[in-house]
């Protein structure tokens, strides 16, 4: 029997075919559901399944599928850009969402690329994008910015120089961009994105020139952007999440404070930052009391902090006294490098009486990871215990570098700590 008969026995079958028989809406969420590869192998069940995989409105080329076809070059009979060619050329519907991930390839230019985004630029439909660059950076054609439905991006390792008269996406609400320069023809101008609630900013270069509106912004992530500064970025008063991690000592760049801080962002709840950031926001003279206190902030999370530096517990200390709900605190130096650094005035400045001289009447979780046995930190352990009278648990977990008599030494002197509250649990962990 021949490969036509055999077709024709196949769509000839005259069996109930209970899938084709689902609803429209449910046969497209099964293709959205499906590895495109796998949406394509559809067409051999039936006849009338012949031509459905071409009207999926969600196209998803991920890293596994540029894998796959990455091997055989880009322009090879089996490779990337031709296969990915002939899906977008099936497909007769619009599109709504898009995963593009293109692999580390030998490439004279991003010519398809602009291609498929001009075609998701006309039908102006597009909902979800996700583009992934891996070789050089790839500088986004202009027309990228006529997709106005956007609710959703990612864009990673690229470009984005927005025509001078681009006024925003209208409807975004969830913005996340790693490793991208932001070119210099914007001028000053501001990004209109009145529905963003979500934004995260990842290694990206030249942020002083990504100035956003965004009243509803509820989420901020800026990690290892060294230039970037937070009044640029933040214009909503109701951002109830920060996370903000410098990774290095920066310097040149307009300094940030931490009482305006603060009293900008009135609905913070959760405030996670680094030893450099809080750093970069204390000045020569930390008040004792700031002028708006954390009310709403339940949850303060300090990453590579220095004990052992006296600006960098004065500004914690300041934050504390400052936060009267703040319910857990976490501690976390994993990968801090050592610095030989004079631990004699921070540890004079938390045996003083009046260095803390209020309780944390809301404090129930500590965690303290991969810290190193030293004076500023029993003694600031032994603080957070005395001033927590509804403390619950506080776990401990010391560096890896601390050798096992070190630990002994470490788990025998917190335990001996008093406890404000008879409910506490003190919990020491293994490296």
């Amino acid at each position: 029997m021949t490969g036509n008969n055999i077709e024709d026995t196949r769509y000839n079958n005259t069996e109930v075919d209970k899938i084709s028989c689902l609803p429209e809406n449910l046969i497209d969420l099964i293709f959205e559901k499906l590895p495109v590869q796998d949406a394509v192998r559809t067409r051999v069940l039936s006849k009338s399944w012949r031509y459905k995989w071409t009207k999926m409105s969600s196209v998803v080329l991920d890293k596994h599928f540029s894998e796959k076809f990455a091997k055989n070059e880009a322009f090879g009979h089996y490779g990337f850009f031709n296969i990915s060619n002939q899906i977008f050329n099936f497909i007769k519907g619009p599109i709504l969402k898009l995963h593009l991930h293109i692999p580390n390839m030998a490439l004279d230019s991003f010519q398809e690329v602009d291609q498929w985004i001009l075609s998701l630029s006309k039908a102006g439909v597009i909902r979800e994008l996700v583009l992934t660059v891996l070789n050089q950076r790839y500088q986004l054609p202009c027309y990228f910015c006529c997709c106005l439905e956007l609710r959703m991006l990612e864009l990673e390792n690229c470009i984005i120089k927005p025509p001078l008269d681009f006024q925003g996406f209208l409807y975004l609400e969830n913005l996340c961009l790693r490793n991208i320069e932001f070119g210099t023809n914007l001028h000053g101008a501001i990004m209109n994105l009145p529905q963003l609630k979500m934004l995260k900013l990842v290694a990206c270069t030249n942020v002083y020139n990504f100035k956003i509106k965004s009243t509803k912004l509820f989420w901020l992530v800026v990690l290892n952007c060294p230039d970037a500064t937070l009044h640029q970025l933040v214009h909503s008063k109701c951002l109830g999440a920060l996370c903000i991690a410098i990774g290095k000592p920066i310097q040149g760049v307009e300094r940030a404070n931490l009482a305006s801080l603060l009293s900008n962002m009135p609905c913070l709840g959760d405030l996670i930052i680094d030893g450099y950031f809080l750093q970069f926001c204390i000045a020569e003279n930390i008040p004792k009391w700031l002028p708006h206190p954390a009310n709403c902030l339940e949850y303060l999370s300090l990453h590579n902090f220095k004990f052992g530096d006296l600006n960098q517990l004065q500004g914690v200390l300041c934050m504390l006294r400052n936060s009267p709900n703040l319910e857990r605190l976490d501690f976390d130096n994993q990968g801090l490098q050592n610095e030989q650094l004079d631990v004699n005035p921070a540890s004079t400045y938390l045996e003083a009486s009046d260095c803390l001289d209020q309780n944390l009447n809301r404090l129930k979780t500590i965690n303290i990871m991969h810290v190193e046995r030293s004076r500023p930190v029993l003694v600031f352990i032994k603080l957070l215990l005395n001033h927590s009278p509804v403390l619950e648990k506080v776990s401990i977990r010391p560096s890896v570098t601390v050798d096992a008599l070190e630990k002994y030494n470490f788990a025998k002197d917190v335990m001996q700590f008093p406890r404000a509250s008879a409910k506490a649990v003190l919990f020491y962990l293994d490296p």
